[in-house]
């Protein structure tokens, strides 16, 4: 996924309001729209490199977008808007091995009364669901960890996924990591200990966890590849 806009270089300062961010460029501030709804845990030290886009709309509130931080170990991409674009571009060029053997796919699809998942995937035979979680946390080397906050969103999700199986889809949950430095990934259980329990017993029944990194500059960022989920 390419970005619109050339970037713009700058040192974070501090995030605030919870999606407002202020950084440091040429001696300006620029405020910034921060499209992440996690705790950002490691990224937010003051002076951090973080890399902001520029708007073209008129009509937005704030000019600029913060789209990369650098923590001092990777280039993270944390905006969480971004993740189902990259999911997309990789769906359509096969870039996913688990999930080649679905020809077609369906965005933002509705699922009971009050839900819905990232993707319906579709081949001749089977119809399965996928939903998508951006991962920017990194607490020890080279291991990703999600999530980065307590998220009854993603509880939600995951009894969903689990409860679709059960009505003859299967069930597909992939874990984005949007960072260079992770070989391997797991859930943060002393974060959210209810999350793990139940990422264990959608295992149990079904649900398939995938996990990938991302090749993240300031041009692009994209799927790198498979990387091992620890149990």
């Amino acid at each position: 996924m390419k970005f619109k806009n050339k970037l713009i270089t700058s040192k974070f300062q501090k995030r605030y309001k919870r999606f407002f961010a202020d950084v440091e460029s040429k001696g300006k501030i620029l405020i910034s729209h921060c499209a992440n709804s996690g705790s950002m845990l490691g990224l937010l030290d003051k002076n951090n490199p973080a890399w902001v886009s520029p708007s073209d709309n008129p009509k937005r509130k704030l000019k600029y977008t913060l789209e990369i931080i650098n923590d001092g170990k990777s280039n993270v991409g944390v905006n969480t808007h971004f993740a189902n674009k990259i999911i997309t571009e990789a769906l359509t060029n096969k870039k996913i091995k688990e999930l080649k053997i679905y020809n077609n796919f369906i965005p933002e699809v509705k699922y009971g009364k009050n839900s819905r998942f990232d993707f319906q995937l579709i081949n001749k035979n089977t119809k399965a669901f996928l939903e998508v979680k951006s991962v920017t946390l990194s607490r020890n080397k080279g291991i990703g960890e999600f999530p980065d906050a307590v998220t009854s969103r993603g509880l939600k999700h995951l009894n969903e996924l689990k409860d679709a199986i059960k009505h003859g889809y299967k069930s597909y949950l992939i874990y984005l990591v949007q960072r260079e430095d992770c070989n391997f990934f797991q859930i943060a259980k002393d974060i959210d200990p209810d999350y793990y329990k139940a990422f264990i017993d959608a295992k149990k029944n079904g649900v398939k966890f995938l996990c990938y990194s991302c090749k993240v500059n300031s041009k692009e960022i994209y799927i790198n590849k498979s990387i091992k989920i620890l149990y």
